[in-house]
């Protein structure tokens, strides 16, 4: 039973997410555009909420500017239902239906929106089945998060949780190797396997993995540094992770 809740509605700026949103077949109760909006630019959003009998409302873009809360709108914010995380078993299971290894993203406290709009972008092109975040100290699928995806949020499975450790135990019970990344490991990613039930826990942006979870963590790996800095940004980091597993399974 995945969890929704009911009394929020979320708001989907800009023109892409919006489209995304509508396609994925997200619950959507209003469409708001700027009026003078290029009519090229708003035609498959009215053509697709028309089909889906949503409103649509032409309204001065001062209304946007102000029901964006300073995300970037392009002329176009949608009213949707709370996003409906899944469950943990949900994703599992949708590896299981596509006959495939399952892939999963485990992200420990990644706190800017941004990185986890990118880090769900990332996971949708490399065909993770799906990422696990944390109820508390996480960012949340916000307006912000589902911009920065470029609509990817509307097609990958997210799951939050209230224990990340037990969800961990939960994954190794049900046969998912889990890696860890920190910046002390000695195992470099690029001499490692993972072509196995894989799960990849990407910590903090400052912190890192906390104690807890990286002692729950089967095994840890590192990027190779050359430069002047020790880490890479998380989203960047959790990019390169993922598409070295891709290239791996795909036997490259």
């Amino acid at each position: 039973m995945s969890e929704q809740n009911h009394n929020e509605e979320e708001m989907i700026a800009g023109k892409h997410p919006v489209l995304e949103a509508l396609r994925s077949g997200r619950e959507i109760n209003k469409i708001w555009i700027a009026e003078g909006s290029q009519k090229s630019m708003t035609q498959p959003i009215t053509a697709e909420a028309k089909k889906l009998g949503i409103v649509v409302q032409f309204v001065d873009k001062r209304k946007l500017d102000a029901m964006a809360s300073g995300v970037a709108h392009q002329g176009v914010i949608a009213q949707a239902a709370a996003f409906d995380y899944v469950e943990v078993e949900d994703i599992l299971k949708i590896a299981g239906d596509r006959g495939e290894t399952p892939f999963i993203l485990v992200l420990d406290e990644i706190e800017d929106p941004h990185n986890l709009g990118s880090i769900l972008r990332t996971a949708e092109c490399t065909g993770a089945h799906g990422v696990i975040i944390p109820k508390r100290r996480s960012a949340s699928l916000t307006a912000t998060v589902l911009k920065t995806s470029a609509g990817a949020a509307e097609h990958v499975a997210v799951a939050r949780v209230t224990n990340l450790a037990q969800t961990i135990e939960k994954l190794k019970e049900a046969g998912v190797w889990v890696a860890g990344t920190d910046v002390s490991a000695k195992q470099d990613v690029y001499k490692s396997k993972f072509d196995m039930p894989l799960a990849i826990v990407i910590g903090n942006e400052s912190k890192g993995m906390g104690r807890l979870i990286k002692e729950k963590c089967d095994f840890l790996v590192k990027l190779p540094m050359h430069g002047r800095l020790n880490s890479l940004n998380a989203s960047v980091a959790a990019g390169v992770l993922m598409y070295e597993v891709v290239r791996q399974r795909r036997g490259v």
